[in-house]
């Protein structure tokens, strides 16, 4: 009975004359979620960097839960950057984060509203403008979230070996009996 692997090539190597492909990489569908879930983090990053910075002075728990907004903020752009170069486990992270993320926004998003009265100090940004900032956040990341467990489950990470050469007459693009086209 034949083996699916060749026990004198170590793991996480190549066989000699063949290369590893991605194919899911490549789809359509799947380069799409990718970018569509680096634009949202980078936007929940910098939307939380404004309000951090927008609401700074009046911050419930002061600067310590200003340094907390500030590392939601960076966490996002890491989280951009890794989603670029197509790791996918954070993707899971990210929605988890995202979702008590949305949590905060939802239960805080009214306190920015009834700051907008007489006798209440005015941070950096009017506070009705950082209310309507909070609630965009919050919709943001149940984009995020739905983004990124699409993208989760479209298998970024499968990997096949492919005879070196045969590019684009290899797996789903050869013909339907199996063999490579044959040039005209």
């Amino acid at each position: 009975m034949g083996r699916f692997y060749d026990p004198g090539v170590p793991v996480g190597e190549v066989r000699p004359g063949y290369e590893l492909w991605r194919p899911n990489r490549e789809k359509p569908a799947s380069v799409t979620t990718k970018w569509l879930t680096v634009l949202l983090l980078l936007l929940t990053a910098g939307l939380a960097a404004l309000i951090t910075i927008g609401g700074w002075s009046v911050l419930e728990g002061g600067g310590g839960m200003g340094i907390v907004c500030a590392i939601y903020a960076i966490l996002y752009f890491c989280f951009a950057f890794l989603v670029a170069r197509w790791r996918r486990g954070i993707l899971p992270l990210a929605a988890a984060l995202s979702m008590i993320l949305a949590i905060f926004c939802a239960v805080g998003a009214d306190s920015w509203f009834a700051r907008d009265k007489a006798g209440f100090d005015e941070a950096a940004l009017s506070s009705s403008l950082v209310g309507v900032l909070v609630i965009i956040l919050a919709v943001v990341q149940l984009a995020v979230i739905v983004v990124a467990l699409y993208g989760f489950n479209q298998g970024w990470n499968i990997e096949e070996e492919r005879p070196i050469g045969n590019g684009e007459n290899y797996g789903a693009g050869a013909g339907s009996s199996g063999t490579a086209p044959q040039p005209a």
